[in-house]
């Protein structure tokens, strides 16, 4: 037996703090009947419906796909580009991407149908690190990464702190290759970061969302996450991204 709202959430629906105010709204049945009371609990045989539809429970799932450039993070793009989920055609589950990538970036990209999960994940309020690579044009001073580090200002509002490492440069071609871990997730972040002090990114890509990595996949290939790395997840998000 489940609250009422988790699986609600759980289908993707809506956020759980959501479910809870179409709950009170009336805009919910179980089995028929209208529920306004939070404390409900239902289990599998339930029928549950919202807004006159019924909601269509789906084992969770959960995976972790190395995104190729040249993708969108989407179910579907209206110019019929490639979308993330073209990769699990045989997965029959309704799974989504939680957050997204940028077109022309690469890297580690979670799915679900689980939405309680993905909004748990993609809340401000948590902190979970994600690492990025990026190849930028010109090479960054010592000065640069720390204006990085303790933030810049950018059109919606200045930066949280990151950690940024040099890890090359190519003193003829003026490029480098630049690590830098952050919690946020706007939109073009790093890439806009970059352009805030003066060097156009080239290539980018995540190499880590919290303790997850891209290790043994190639581009295009996914695994399914096991059920301590969900568990754990969970943990660090609410615990402020921490262990």
């Amino acid at each position: 037996m489940e609250r009422l709202q988790k699986v609600i959430a759980r289908a993707g629906i809506a956020s759980r703090r959501k479910a809870e105010e179409m709950i009170l709204q009336g805009r919910v049945k179980v089995n028929g009947r209208v529920v306004t009371e939070l404390g409900v609990k239902v289990g599998p045989r339930d029928d549950v419906e919202v807004d006159g539809i019924p909601v269509e429970r789906e084992e969770p799932v959960y995976y972790l796909l190395y995104k190729p450039r040249g993708v969108i993070s989407s179910v579907k793009d209206e110019k019929g580009r490639k979308v993330v989920t073209d990769f699990f055609k045989d997965i029959h589950q309704r799974i989504y991407p939680i957050g997204r990538l940028d077109y022309d970036t690469s890297g580690l990209l979670l799915l679900t149908n689980d939405g309680d999960f993905a909004n748990l994940l993609m809340h401000p309020r948590y902190e979970i690190e994600k690492v990025y690579v990026a190849k930028v044009k010109g090479i960054p001073t010592r000065e640069q990464l720390k204006q990085l580090e303790k933030g810049v200002l950018l059109e919606d509002g200045i930066t949280a702190l990151a950690k940024v490492k040099l890890l090359s440069a190519d003193r003829k071609k003026r490029t480098a290759i630049v690590e830098i871990s952050i919690h946020e997730g706007r939109n073009r972040q790093v890439r806009r970061m970059f352009e805030a002090i003066g060097c156009e990114v080239l290539k980018l890509k995540r190499e880590r969302y919290a303790f997850l990595d891209l290790k043994g996949l190639r581009p295009g290939e996914y695994r399914e996450l096991s059920p301590h790395e969900v568990k754990l997840l969970r943990t660090m998000a609410q615990s402020g991204g921490k262990k």
